[in-house]
C-alpha cells in the first residue's frame, strides 16, 4: 500500500472518529425559553401541559389558529371580518415600563357587542402562555366577547398587548432596580406568596424565583378591577383575577414559573398548579400554541437544518463561503476588458487619395466628366427633367423657368458642358471654370 494511501486512511478515520464523538457527546442543555408544550428543556411547558388535564379534569386541546378563527363560529363578530385580517395578527408595540401617563395616550378600549347578542354555547377555557401576548384587534375583540359570554381565559406572560391593558385598566411594570436612589442593589431572588388562605394551607407559604425570571408586576389604574391573587414581598401583584361580562380574566405576570424548570422544582411546583387551579374544572381547555409556534404548517423548508445547532452553523458557514467565493474569486478570474476605439472616418482621406490620382496627369477631363454626371443627377432628381439631350430647346426653357435662372444663363452652362464633353483634353483653368459655373447654378436655383 502507497504512502498517499495510508494518509487517506488516516484522515478517514479522523473524520469518523470526529463525528462519533460530536454524536455521542453530551448535548448541551437549552436555555432558550420557548413555552411550547412539545419541548423538554427547562424552560418549555411540556410537563405542565402532560399535566394539565389531570389538574382541570377535562381535556386539553392545543391549537394552531388565531383567536378569531379559532373562535370565530361563535364569538367573532362578522362586521370585524372587513377590518383586518385574521391570519396576520399585528403585533403591537409594548414596553417595558410604564406610568399611569403612559396609560393615558393608550388607545380607547375595546367594547364588546351585548351578552344578549352572544349566542349560547359550551363554557370552556383559553390558556396563554408565553413571553409575550400580542394580539390584534379583531382577535382580542372576539376574546373579549368569549369571557364576556361566560368563558374563562388565562394569561401568562411579561408584556401584554396594549389594547388589552387599555380595556382591563392595568399595567405592566419591571423592578430591576430600587424606586428610590441611594438604596442598596436589590436581591437576585423574589419571593412569591398566595393570598388565598385555603391555596397558602395546600401548596406552600412562599415561592422563590430568581429575580429575573420574575420581575415584573401587575398594576392597578385608576379605574383597575384587578383583584390580587399572589404578590410579592412588596404586595405587588404577579397574579390577578379581572371579571368581565359574565366571565374572568386570569392574569400572570412570571410566564416563567410555569415552565419545566420550575414546575419540577420541589419549592416552586405548586405555585403553577396553584394559579391553574382557579380555573373552573371539567371544562375542555384550549391551549394556544399559534403564538409560540405559528398556523400549523407555516413552517421553513429550513427547519431541518435550523433545529439542530451543527447544521444551521453548516449551513451558515456554507453561505458565507459561498458569498467569499463569488466576491474573491469573480475578481481574479475576470478578464481584463480590452477598450475598443471607434472605426476612424476615412472618406475624406479616401476623396483626396483618388483627386489626387485625377491630378497626377494634365488631361481633366475625367474630373470634369464627374462633375458634369452629378449635375446631370442633380437636374434629373430636384427637377425631374429628362437629360437625354441637353440641345432640346423645351429642356432649356424648362429648366430656367423650375431653377428661376435667366435663359441665357442656363444656355451659357449647357454650351459649356457640350464643349467639354467633346474637348480632347481640358485644362486647369477650364475645369475650375466649370465647376464655378455649376455651383453657381446651384446657389441660384436654391
Amino acid at each position: 500500500m502507497t504512502t498517499f494511501r495510508w494518509y487517506l486512511l488516516g484522515l478517514v478515520a479522523l473524520f469518523v472518529g470526529y463525528v462519533a464523538l460530536e454524536y455521542y457527546r453530551p448535548k448541551p442543555i437549552d436555555w432558550t425559553p420557548t413555552f411550547r408544550n412539545q419541548d423538554k428543556i427547562p424552560y418549555g411547558t411540556y410537563v405542565l401541559y402532560q399535566t394539565l388535564p389531570e389538574v382541570l379534569d377535562g381535556r386539553v386541546q392545543p391549537v394552531r389558529l388565531p383567536i378569531y378563527n379559532q373562535l370565530a363560529d361563535d364569538y367573532a363578530d362578522p362586521a370585524e371580518a372587513n377590518q383586518a385580517d385574521p391570519d396576520e395578527p399585528e403585533a403591537e408595540e409594548l414596553e417595558m415600563e410604564e406610568s399611569e401617563a403612559d396609560t393615558a395616550a393608550l388607545p380607547a378600549p375595546i367594547v364588546t357587542a351585548p351578552l344578549t347578542a352572544l349566542p349560547p354555547t359550551e363554557r370552556s377555557q383559553y390558556v396563554f402562555i408565553h413571553s409575550e401576548f400580542n394580539v390584534s384587534r379583531p382577535d382580542l375583540h372576539t376574546l373579549l366577547r368569549y369571557v364576556a359570554r361566560g368563558n374563562t381565559v388565562f394569561i401568562a406572560a411579561n408584556q401584554f398587548s396594549r389594547a388589552l391593558r387599555d380595556t382591563l385598566h392595568f399595567s405592566t411594570r419591571t423592578f430591576l432596580a430600587q424606586d428610590t436612589l441611594g438604596n442598596a442593589l436589590p436581591s437576585d431572588s423574589v419571593t412569591l406568596r398566595l393570598l388565598a388562605p385555603t391555596l397558602r394551607r395546600a401548596a406552600g407559604p412562599q415561592f422563590r424565583y430568581p429575580l429575573l425570571n420574575a420581575s415584573t408586576r401587575l398594576l392597578n389604574d385608576s379605574l383597575g378591577q384587578l383583584h390580587p391573587l399572589a404578590v410579592d414581598a412588596r404586595n405587588r401583584i404577579v397574579l390577578a383575577r379581572c371579571a368581565y361580562g359574565h366571565g374572568y380574566f386570569y392574569l400572570s405576570s412570571v410566564p416563567m414559573a410555569f415552565t419545566n424548570y420550575f414546575v419540577l422544582h420541589p419549592q416552586t411546583s405548586n405555585f403553577a398548579y396553584a394559579a391553574l387551579s382557579y380555573l373552573p374544572a371539567g371544562r375542555p381547555t384550549l391551549w394556544d400554541e399559534y403564538q409560540k409556534q405559528g398556523r400549523e404548517g407555516q413552517q421553513s423548508l429550513l427547519r431541518v437544518l435550523l433545529n439542530h445547532d451543527a447544521l444551521r452553523v453548516a449551513y451558515y458557514l456554507f453561505c458565507v463561503g459561498v458569498l467569499l467565493f463569488m466576491v474573491f474569486e469573480a475578481r481574479r478570474r475576470q478578464r481584463i476588458i480590452p477598450v475598443l476605439r471607434p472605426l476612424p472616418n476615412n472618406t475624406l482621406l479616401f476623396t483626396r487619395t483618388v483627386a489626387s490620382l485625377y491630378r497626377q496627369g494634365s488631361n481633366h477631363a475625367l474630373i470634369a466628366e464627374k462633375k458634369i454626371d452629378l449635375f446631370l443627377d442633380y437636374l434629373r432628381t430636384r427637377f425631374q427633367e429628362p437629360t437625354s439631350d441637353l440641345n432640346d430647346e423645351a429642356f432649356r426653357e424648362r429648366v430656367a423657368q423650375k431653377a428661376g435662372i435667366p435663359r441665357p444663363q442656363v444656355d451659357a452652362l449647357l454650351r459649356r458642358i457640350n464643349f467639354i464633353r467633346t474637348a480632347p483634353a481640358v485644362s486647369d483653368q477650364e475645369l475650375l471654370r466649370l465647376s464655378k459655373e455649376l455651383q453657381q447654378f446651384k446657389r441660384s436655383s436654391r
